[in-house]
């Protein structure tokens, strides 16, 4: 015979009380939480509780079980998965931003270009700490970094486009050349 759940300690809370805190709660998966431990206060069983809420009777017993031993505070904790281990260490994280926001490529040794991609990120990476990273990884390392990844649309105001000319003249000989 399956053993009925029980509210052994409501902590001062009536069912009235939970039924206000299931509306007030805009998160729906504590929601129904809420509303599995409501319905065995009531004195539904367990699988009543876990057919009205739509989840599983494991997980109603789960719920009653974490409210009796912490109520609403324990009930409504949810842990997320910690996910993988980043690939630099927070001091190599912030020497990386301090060379992305104060040297240019040609300091770092990684050619002329202009600004800093997620390609030339990855090959700065690779060379300085040995580390091979995807650009989707790269991309949400320089976010969680408050750098944000966007290209320049300005133009000067001041710039003379005789010298524009002339340069776009060398560099074209320049590449030849190479």
């Amino acid at each position: 015979m399956i053993k009925r759940l029980k509210i052994t300690n409501t902590h001062g809370l009536t069912i009235t009380d939970l039924r206000i805190q299931e509306k007030q709660e805009s998160n729906a998966f504590f929601r129904t939480r809420i509303m599995a431990v409501r319905l065995v206060m009531q004195g539904k069983l367990g699988k009543e509780a876990a057919e009205i809420c739509g989840i599983h009777r494991q997980s109603v017993s789960e719920y009653v079980k974490r409210f009796n031993e912490g109520g609403m505070d324990l009930l409504l904790q949810r842990k997320m998965a910690p996910g993988c281990a980043c690939f630099l260490t927070d001091d190599q994280q912030q020497a990386l931003k301090e060379s992305i926001l104060t040297s240019t490529l040609t300091d770092q040794g990684l050619g002329s270009a202009v600004s800093w991609t997620t390609p030339v990120i990855r090959e700065y990476l690779r060379r300085t700490y040995d580390v091979e990273m995807s650009t989707t990884g790269v991309l949400r390392m320089l976010w969680r970094l408050k750098l944000s990844y966007t290209r320049p649309t300005y133009t000067l105001k001041k710039a003379d486009p005789k010298k524009q000319r002339m340069f776009r003249h060398q560099i074209t000989l320049i590449r030849k050349n190479c």
